[in-house]
């Protein structure tokens, strides 16, 4: 479904329709946002909703109390509370974008959003992670060659961030451009192992820590395998290893192909990479440590992990 053509509403991307996307009578004075606080506002649903409805351009905006309540209405039940939620937050920050009022009957749309939950599609739930356990690991890491680079990498990165209740985005990177060696630790050292610079829930960083482990997962002995065939300098991300004779940091993408492979070849279904956060948490409580203590290791900021469980 795609929006009905319009000067004020050029085809683009979604993540560039906050920025393109025109009110008809635009807000007479310059705005305080730079461009790059535009850019740093992703996306908002496009104005398909009015075109099927011949809803007049000036009436898209300021977006009345009605055409907001009859569109979460529209789309209940069609979609996730999360996403339509989304959609609502887009259409808002594009109001104050643009300068426009934001003319939303709170109370009602509290309503309406509450009662979505209760009719969002059963298959838009998403199921719960199936966690690795530390026989995973182990079953993991015979089919990976320690002394190669990447599987070097790999081995040292899953352990790390299994055994520290880590985040899988928090040792590896989204894509190869987005390291940023001038985020350091709170000391503005070059490298600190178990300090993440800046996280999900925490932009100023936190910290993570595991102990040596016995066995063949330990942690420590496959990070110093990993810094012996690799040896990444203090100015690459700690989990780099050599390609092509270059050092080339490890991606989200890369790691989870790689153990996608050892999955395949040891005859189990591979696991997603959320999983390897959900496990260490089952795995700490498995071990007796109180319940609001794995909870602070893992830096959950609430009790939603209960449902992986």
């Amino acid at each position: 479904m795609a929006p009905r053509p319009s000067q004020l509403r050029p085809h683009c991307l979604a993540r560039e329709r906050l920025i393109k996307w025109r009110p008809v009578c635009p807000r007479t004075t310059a705005p305080h946002l730079s461009e790059e606080d535009l850019v740093r506002i992703f996306r908002v649903l496009s104005f398909s909703f009015c075109n099927i409805r011949n809803i007049p351009d000036d009436a898209h905006c300021p977006a009345s109390p009605d055409i907001i309540s009859s569109f979460l209405a529209t789309m209940a039940g069609n979609y996730a509370s999360g996403t339509l939620s989304n959609y609502l937050h887009g259409i808002r920050a594009w109001h104050i974008l643009h300068g426009l009022p934001w003319l939303v009957n709170e109370a009602e749309t509290t309503a309406l959003m509450t009662a979505a939950i209760h009719l969002q599609p059963p298959l838009s739930r998403r199921k719960p992670r199936l966690p690795y356990t530390c026989d995973t690991l182990g079953t993991l890491l015979h089919h990976l060659d320690l002394s190669l680079p990447l599987d070097a990498t790999v081995a040292a990165c899953l352990t790390t961030t299994f055994y520290s209740a880590a985040r899988l985005g928090e040792f590896t990177l989204a894509n190869l451009g987005c390291f940023d060696p001038d985020v350091r630790d709170r000391n503005n050292l070059e490298q600190t192992m178990f300090f993440i610079p800046k996280t999900k829930t925490n932009v100023h960083g936190e910290d993570v820590f595991w102990a040596t482990q016995s066995g063949p997962s330990d942690p420590q002995a496959l990070l110093d395998n990993h810094f012996k065939i690799n040896n990444p300098p203090l100015s690459q991300p700690i989990f780099s290893y050599t390609c092509n004779g270059k050092l080339r940091p490890l991606t989200k993408s890369a790691f989870l192909a790689r153990l996608h492979k050892a999955f395949k070849e040891a005859k189990l279904k591979p696991l997603q990479g959320h999983g390897i956060h959900i496990g260490s948490t089952l795995e700490y409580l498995l071990r007796g440590i109180p319940f609001d203590v794995v909870k602070t290791i893992g830096r959950w900021k609430s009790d939603a992990f209960i449902l992986y469980l």
